[in-house]
């Protein structure tokens, strides 16, 4: 949002600088973003006259100048055709940075003559694009006086509009809140209203949506079109916007005055005597031209808006229509069409002011791709009161301007309610903001914003829907007294919290952080949503983890797991030729809406395609998957010695014979294995993929031990040695639970304990295996005797036989 200084005044009494008006808007919350302003720009630059103009000694084009300047009388060297004496223009003395050239002036001489400054054109000023010699102005302006003021350049500021303030789209808005923050007087900006002189002879028509609950209008006939006078050409250039005739210009200036938009519809150009705002429809035609009176059928309807674009229109946008109502002339709030569009033959027009719905209006810009001064304000929200004021407000300009005269004002729909009444206690603002303020002063602030109140009863005006409750009746007392008013307090001290740093929790989740890279997992982060339908594939998908507004259509369900996030990713991955990935994340899934239903756990996913190899031999994944996840238990803390190995059961996006879960007692830690084809294929990857999914919270916390320190690393001088056992257990039973046992006899001696061969054939029993153990004795303090060996080994087969059933083969 773009305004002037001089435009502010027009509703702000007030001797401000530029710069105090940008303090005063910062402070009051309205974020500038860019000042551009010519006085500073210019400071160098004043008026000069030129005395006398001779022909240079030693050059034809360039003429030697007396000039009497704010410095006293200097002599210029001018290759301007039109330096002459008698002519004011303006003058640059040595030092100064002339912006059009880029140099920065020295006194230097020219052709033997030295130029003791420089005689500027509106180009080197940078206040035209080219000209053809040195400025010329009047002869009234006195020398001395700054090259800004002579040339009515002035600041033009630009700052940042928030979505919630739609008033600060308009120099009122902001005239307003400046007027409460103190910095002048809020001028009256009431419309006197336009007596009609005639019934108006168009009708309005609403389709009865919630696209444009209300529409007004009037016809103004016998106006002149043409160009709009200096005044408004110079202020709607100076924001940025192209004049382009009387009757467009005065709608683009009640936009920008006001936040009203408003549009002109050449009459003469509309078919029929009726205006309609109506949703749009799917195959019914398109434009009415002279050629064909009627609309011409097609698929759908479009239009050609002003900006020379065709556009096709959907059944969700807002549309003004004419032939009663068959034809488009323009997207309502968005832009006009060509068909209906002013020029100078124009001599009547109809005058639109309407409110359009700001979610239709803001998805039709999106879909359209226009984002047109209207647009902007439509989706944001235009005051519902603000129709009639602004038809009043532009037929007086239009008749100031162009002559003509105007009928009835004709008013078809209702106005949106106004806000609810705010119950609000004074002493609010000091429990909420600290702001010890007397209740007059209070009042006050609210009154200048426009509030109107009664006893303990607070009516925000129409153009302040965002005031919904007496929090932001306090911030908008806050703001406007100032946030550098707020007191400052410290902070309470707190206690510091007992033990270290980090919890168990956030300790373990830095240690898997860590444990997963080292062995050659890479972390993703993705997001905690899903498609519904991938969340009903791992359990999920209930309608209370449905999103009323996601940010995507493929992310509208909380995830009820990591993994098939991960699964996608890998996908990913996979077609983008890195088929071999192994990913890992640490973070919430969604069970409930509830507090209780995060569950944070660790994920991860590998998708194995290892290189080819001559012998055929390649070790298998899932053991490998298996053996990273008891390695990150162990870092974690768990108790791995304790866990169990159970099969089925599990969760069905597992596959069946090919994944297990680990549990301690009835809790059940992690799933494992290989991810079932079924998901696979539907989340778009290709398999075979494996994982795991670790509940944190589910590994008890370890006992408090009673030294912080680790003790001191035990080694043994002594070799150590291994047996090998040869078992016979049912063929059901796991292995596991043996190596566990056997591990468990003698925790000093026994230093590891694992399968290297698991056998079925001939030699073994139907409905049995043979499942080998290396059992490997670190001796401690002296070496070990045969009698000592035996009698380890023989506790050994007791022990497996009591734990699983197991005996010695052969």
């Amino acid at each position: 949002m773009k305004f002037t200084l001089s435009w502010l005044k027009q509703h702000l009494e007030t001797n401000a600088t530029a710069a105090e008006v940008v303090e005063a808007m910062t402070m009051a919350g309205l974020e500038v973003e860019h000042v551009n302003d010519p006085a500073a720009k210019l400071a160098a630059f004043s008026v000069a006259k030129v005395v006398e103009a001779v022909q240079h000694p030693n050059a034809d084009r360039l003429r030697v100048c007396q000039v009497d300047t704010v410095d006293g009388r200097k002599e210029i060297v001018c290759g301007a055709p039109n330096a002459r004496p008698g002519l004011t223009t303006i003058y640059a003395p040595l030092g100064a940075y002339v912006p059009g050239s880029g140099i920065t002036l020295e006194a230097r001489p020219v052709r033997g003559v030295v130029s003791n400054g420089m005689l500027c054109s509106a180009a080197e000023l940078e206040t035209a694009s080219e000209s053809d010699g040195i400025m010329e102005l009047s002869d009234d302006l006195a020398v001395g006086t700054p090259a800004a003021q002579a040339l009515g350049l002035e600041a033009v500021i630009d700052f940042e509009v928030t979505p919630n303030r739609p008033d600060w789209l308009g120099v009122v808005g902001i005239a307003r809140d400046l007027a409460a923050a103190g910095l002048g007087v809020l001028k009256d900006v009431g419309v006197e209203p336009v007596p009609g002189k005639f019934p108006c002879p168009v009708a309005i028509r609403l389709d009865g949506s919630d696209a444009c609950p209300q529409f007004a209008g009037r016809l103004i006939r016998g106006v002149r079109n043409g160009p709009s006078p200096a005044w408004l050409q110079q202020r709607l250039i100076s924001i940025g916007l192209r004049p382009i005739n009387a009757l467009v210009d005065v709608t683009n200036l009640i936009t920008y005055d006001r936040a009203r938009p408003l549009h002109v519809y050449d009459r003469a150009l509309m078919v029929g005597d009726v205006i309609e705002a109506r949703l749009g429809r799917r195959g019914t035609g398109g434009e009415v031209s002279a050629d064909h009176p009627t609309p011409t059928a097609h698929s759908d309807e479009q239009l050609i808006a002003l900006d020379g674009k065709t556009y096709d229109i959907t059944p969700e946008m807002s549309v003004i229509a004419d032939a009663d109502g068959k034809r488009p002339i323009g997207l309502g709030g968005i832009m006009g069409g060509t068909s209906t569009g002013c020029s100078e033959a124009t001599t009547e027009v109809f005058l639109e002011a309407a409110w359009f719905d700001p979610i239709r209006t803001a998805q039709t810009g999106r879909t359209t791709g226009i984002n047109s001064d209207a647009q902007y304000r439509f989706a944001r929200g235009v005051d519902p009161e603000s129709l009639v004021p602004g038809i009043e407000l532009a037929t007086r300009l239009i008749l100031e301007l162009c002559g003509g005269e105007a009928s009835e004002i004709v008013v078809a729909g209702e106005a949106l309610p106004p806000p609810a009444p705010i119950a609000f206690d004074r002493a609010y603002v000091k429990q909420l903001s600290g702001l010890e303020l007397q209740p007059q002063r209070i009042d006050d602030i609210l009154r200048d914003l426009g509030f109107h109140q009664e006893a303990d009863l607070v009516f925000p005006p129409s153009w302040r829907r965002d005031v919904e409750g007496k929090a932001d009746l306090v911030e908008e007392v806050a703001r406007i007294e100032g946030y550098d008013a707020l007191p400052a307090l410290p902070l309470p001290e707190m206690a510091k919290p007992a033990g270290g740093v980090l919890t168990v929790r956030q300790a373990r989740l830095r240690a898997g952080r860590r444990a997963m890279a080292a062995k050659g997992y890479a972390e993703a982060v993705t997001w905690s949503f899903c498609k519904r339908e991938t969340a009903r594939l791992f359990g999920g998908g209930a309608d209370a983890l449905v999103l009323t507004n996601p940010i995507a259509a493929d992310l509208d369900c909380m995830r009820p797991s990591i993994l098939p996030n991960l699964i996608e990713a890998a996908g990913r991955n996979a077609r983008r030729g890195f088929a071999d990935v192994a990913l890992f994340e640490i973070g919430p899934f969604y069970m409930g809406d509830q507090p209780a239903d995060q569950v944070t756990s660790i994920a991860a996913v590998v998708a194995p395609h290892p290189p080819r190899r001559w012998d055929g031999v390649a070790a298998d994944p899932l053991f490998e998957l298996k053996a990273d996840l008891l390695s990150l238990l162990d870092d974690l803390g768990a108790p791995v010695a304790s866990l169990q190995v159970v099969q089925g059961g599990l969760s069905d996006w597992w596959h069946p014979g090919r994944s297990a879960a680990l549990r301690l007692g009835k809790s059940t830690l992690v799933e494992f294995g290989e991810l079932h084809p079924r998901i696979i294929k539907a989340l778009d990857a290709e398999g075979p993929m494996y994982g795991f999914e670790l509940v944190v919270d589910s590994i008890p916390e370890p006992k408090k031990k009673a030294a912080k320190s680790k003790p001191a690393l035990e080694l043994s001088p002594l070799m150590p040695l291994s047996r090998d056992f040869a078992f016979v257990v049912d063929a059901d039973r796991a292995a596991g639970d043996l190596v566990r046992a056997v591990a468990g006899v003698d925790k000093a001696l026994i230093s590891g304990a694992r399968v290297f061969d698991v056998y079925q054939g001939p030699g073994v029993p139907e409905g049995s295996k043979s499942v080998a153990v290396e059992v490997t004795l670190q001796p401690r303090e002296k070496t070990l005797t045969d009698a000592e060996i035996e009698t380890l080994s023989a506790k050994v087969v007791a022990a497996a036989e009591k734990a699983v059933g197991a005996r010695l083969r052969g």
